[in-house]
């Protein structure tokens, strides 16, 4: 078995996930509710220019006007003439559009509150490996492929597909990578403007391009991939794909399937159980052994334990074998969860340096089939694994999940004799501020069940100490350490 897509469409959301060789390796999530402007090119309108801004507001056809600044103004665009696209300078808003004027437009920002989106007259439009600048006839390459050598090898790569129509960025993703994929990307980028410029000889505000939905973009990422086969579980997706694919990736076309079975597509590959995983902190190993990883603000650290793995010769040999084993696992897990920025790996300490290569060599092959860039730094004076993974989009426990309302955030909660003692306290300095008759306390039920049972003493002496009646009332909807006096 190889590389298959499987695609779950509802109404509401779009999912996803990569399988290879029968397991579960990437999964991505689009809510409709969420999706953005932000991409989407317009034919729109000039419907009034603001001198003392230096803006414009511009008709898209949405509910609010769109907002071009004149610094969004670029050179190749039909509002500067050619004398100026070699010494461009930012102009007065008004020498460069004027009310009425016909413009082609960019979302680079969406609407937020009152405000309406942001637009630029810089059109490009990405691939997976390159980005189309329509009439800027050159080829740029990301900054962050450092090599020269390998930068002077895409450019000359990219050089021949540039002409009038527009030139190319090299994408961070395309490097190492063959000039047949280049080539496809770069086709498949004129076909699309192509049909942008089509549609712009229609009159009237219009929307000529759309950033495509998850499905669509997914294979369109995948174009030069070995896939199996793709299964789509929605006829209305399925269709669409078709489509797509006969007049962008001929060659994916025929393994695009209709999925019509009576098991949920996600249920059928074990992938729900796989997400649901995915969102623990605990990793099992077939050995015994397990990954604890958490994800933080700064970073993620990812600890490698034995467990139950004792091995069948000796400790050292047990504790090589078990990171052995992590690094196929942490490569699998990074791209499930999609973890990126800095990524510290904590190893069981390992004295023989050989293993210690061994165990990088191992990481650095799992992480090959990684579509993402990832950066290892080697074992830290500390004995870490220092790494980066590029942040591509959220991670899947951002995408499903938000903060606990119980513990904001932070992953533990107060025992209930610390929450007991808190009350007890509580209660001690509202009968020295105030004048009350008793007292009633509101609590969860595991800090009820404690007063009522095994700390009733220690009310009783309370109650006794202050001279007052003290009475709990159990909460049901209460989290363990939420709880309110009232005097009464």
């Amino acid at each position: 078995m190889g590389s298959e897509l499987l695609i779950n469409v509802t109404p509401t959301e779009a999912r996803v996930a990569l399988v290879e060789h029968g397991l579960l390796q990437e999964v991505h999530v689009e809510r409709r509710m969420k999706r953005g402007l932000v991409g989407n090119i317009y034919k729109g309108k000039i419907s009034r220019v603001l001198p003392g801004m230096q803006a414009a507001f511009v008709d898209i056809g949405l509910d609010k006007a769109a907002f071009l600044h004149a610094s969004d103004i670029v050179p190749h665009t039909e509002c500067v003439a050619d004398v100026e696209k070699g010494n461009f300078v930012v102009r007065d808003i008004a020498e460069l559009v004027r009310q009425g004027q016909d413009i082609m437009v960019q979302v680079v920002k969406d609407p937020l509150g009152t405000k309406g989106a942001r637009l630029t007259t810089d059109i490009t439009l990405p691939s997976r490996y390159l980005v189309f600048m329509p009439g800027s006839a050159h080829v740029g390459v990301s900054q962050r492929i450092e090599s020269e050598e390998e930068r002077a090898r895409l450019k000359a790569i990219t050089l021949p597909f540039v002409d009038d129509d527009g030139g190319f960025i090299i994408r961070t993703a395309a490097e190492n990578v063959g000039e047949e994929e280049l080539s496809q990307d770069a086709a498949f980028l004129r076909r699309v403007w192509g049909k942008v410029s089509e549609r712009r000889k229609r009159k009237g505000a219009t929307l000529l391009y759309q950033d495509l939905a998850l499905p669509v973009r997914i294979v369109r990422d995948f174009v030069g991939q070995e896939l199996d086969r793709v299964q789509v579980d929605s006829r209305g997706t399925f269709l669409e794909l078709q489509q797509f694919a006969q007049e962008f990736m001929p060659e994916l076309a025929d393994k695009i399937e209709h999925y019509q079975g009576n098991v949920p597509i996600f249920d059928l590959y074990d992938v729900e159980n796989e997400i649901q995983r995915a969102l623990g902190r605990k990793v099992e190993l077939k050995s015994g052994g397990y990954l604890i990883i958490d994800q933080t603000e700064a970073m993620t650290t990812v600890d490698i334990n034995t467990g139950a793995f004792v091995g069948h010769r000796n400790l050292e040999e047990t504790i090589f074998n078990t990171n052995l084993e992590a690094t196929q696992a942490i490569a699998r897990q990074l791209r499930l969860r999609n973890l990126g920025g800095i990524i510290i790996i904590d190893f069981i300490d390992m004295l023989n340096e050989d293993h210690k290569q061994r165990v990088l060599a191992s990481l650095t092959a799992a992480l090959a089939a990684d579509r993402v860039k990832t950066n290892i730094s080697g074992f830290s004076g500390l004995g870490l694994v220092e790494m980066t993974r590029k942040r591509t989009r959220e991670s899947l426990e951002h995408v499903l999940c938000g903060e606990c309302p119980a513990c904001k955030g932070t992953g533990s909660m107060k025992t209930v004799e610390t929450v007991s003692y808190e009350i007890f306290r509580e209660i001690i300095r509202l009968n020295k501020a105030y004048a009350a008759d008793e007292f009633l306390l509101y609590c969860s039920p595991a800090v009820h069940h404690s007063l009522s049972g095994d700390e009733g003493h220690l009310l009783a002496e309370l109650e006794v100490y202050i001279g007052k009646r003290i009475r709990v009332q159990n909460e049901p909807m209460y989290a363990q350490n939420k709880y309110d006096v009232v005097m009464v």
